[in-house]
């Protein structure tokens, strides 16, 4: 009489264990999903949205032209950077290209001469075009220096070098310098 005893309390443990894990397994992963949810997904959709400057000579001639020959696309290392629309009202004289999955590249002409900007600045060249660049905790701006009309171009530092060298080759050829 003991042995169904102690096999009726192996088999009630067992059924125990079992039933502790199956409950922690439901209700434990829902206590795990409200306390870390999953982070929401990367891509990027839509409009970029850019806040105003200040930009006195964003109708000038020098912005038109430079606006109308923009590329479609902008190299970035091994990805390809696309035009994106800008969310509107969007600043006069703004572009953008961005990969659905990093911050995008925001170029704006017609510009005030940017502070950083001085006679004893170091400046950079890249393609015979004079950057001033700006560091920013996650990005840099380059300020167009040489040229008739101040152009900025904000870089994420994921992004590497491949868009300024695009944009310096196409402002070489279609901005006149000062």
């Amino acid at each position: 009489m003991d042995r169904p005893r102690v096999l009726v309390a192996a088999v009630a443990a067992v059924l125990l264990i079992v039933g502790v894990i199956i409950v922690s397994l439901v209700f434990g992963s829902r206590g795990r999903d409200r306390a870390s949810p999953t982070p929401p997904d990367p891509t990027r959709t839509g409009p970029v949205a850019l806040g105003p400057v200040i930009a006195p000579a964003a109708g000038s001639p020098e912005c038109g032209t430079l606006l109308t020959k923009l590329p479609a696309t902008l190299q970035s290392g091994s990805t390809v950077l696309a035009k994106v629309p800008l969310r509107e009202p969007a600043p006069p004289a703004t572009a953008a290209w961005a990969d659905q999955r990093a911050d995008p590249v925001v170029l704006r002409c017609g510009l005030d001469r940017p502070a950083e900007l001085t006679p004893t600045t170091t400046l950079r060249a890249v393609s015979g075009v004079s950057w001033l660049p700006v560091d920013g905790t996650d990005s840099t701006t380059w300020y167009l220096a040489d040229r008739t009309v101040y152009v900025a171009v904000t870089i994420p530092a994921t992004a590497g070098t491949g868009p300024l060298q695009d944009l310096s080759d196409l402002i070489g050829k279609t901005l006149p310098k000062k």
